[in-house]
């Protein structure tokens, strides 16, 4: 046991600092002495994903603890950093909290705002102005490529109608949608890889679109569709197997009656 350190029974953040500096350290743990950004960035998503679960089944405990990884994974790359003298944790918690009384102007500041709408557009201002942005392409440029592909096209989409780029109505974003699908039935009819791809893209594109007009969360639907699909598959393979059917080796008409008389359940 490292003679430096003091087990208690209740922690701080100075306490988690001190213990990933001592993990790192020369006679701390081999495993996290190894690691550099790029080998934990997976770590970040995952922990981030089980944040997200833990507040869908609306668990506190899970939250807690799950909010403690997030945490870790923030420790540690400060720290990494503070090991490289580029910046350390304080900075970060200076960085964000200066974004947060610049953005709230109306809270920090003299500004007078009506409502929520007129926050996040003085909110939309002061980043792209804080970020040196002078086009509507630049702010749509901003949006990390690294999210997941439907929340990204929702972000970018988002901007892009802030700058006027958007359909009048639902109806002209369900043409768009109807057309895309023509067209990607065109191309694998064709049979170009390529082209299929850039065409069932644009129809993904087109979905997110009416899934904006319609206040859906593209990422959430597609997300219960999933889940959907697994109990009725779960389901179909119960009943298959009640009637001795193999489902390896049954037509795919006669599972897709399995699915179909679930489905009227």
């Amino acid at each position: 046991m490292l003679d430096r350190f003091t087990q208690k029974k209740q922690y701080g953040i100075s306490d988690l600092l001190e213990i990933v500096e001592l993990l790192r350290g020369e006679n701390g743990c081999p495993w996290d002495r190894e690691q550099d950004h790029h080998t934990i960035r997976k770590n970040f998503l995952e922990e981030t994903y089980e944040v997200v679960e833990a507040i869908d089944k609306e668990d506190p405990v899970l939250l807690q603890e799950e909010l403690g990884d997030v945490l870790l994974q923030v420790v540690f790359h400060a720290r990494m950093e503070e090991e490289a003298g580029r910046f350390g944790f304080s900075d970060v918690c200076d960085g964000i909290c200066k974004k947060l009384v610049e953005r709230h102007p109306h809270v920090f500041g003299e500004v007078a705002v009506s409502g929520t709408g007129e926050v996040l557009s003085n909110w939309d201002r002061i980043k792209q102005e804080s970020k040196g942005q002078k086009t509507a392409a630049e702010t749509l440029r901003s949006v990390p490529a690294v999210l997941p592909a439907l929340m990204r096209s929702e972000k970018v989409q988002h901007r892009a109608a802030k700058a006027g780029f958007d359909y009048t109505d639902c109806d002209w974003a369900m043409r768009d949608l109807e057309s895309e699908l023509s067209e990607l039935k065109e191309a694998v009819g064709e049979g170009d890889q390529a082209h299929i791809e850039e065409e069932l893209g644009d129809l993904l594109f087109s979905a997110v679109n009416v899934a904006r007009f319609v206040k859906a969360d593209p990422e959430h639907a597609l997300t219960n569709s999933c889940e959907k699909f697994i109990r009725r598959f779960e389901q179909v393979e119960t009943l298959a197997r009640k009637r001795g059917i193999d489902m390896k080796t049954t037509p795919i008409e006669e599972l897709d009656r399995l699915w179909k008389e679930i489905k009227q359940k």
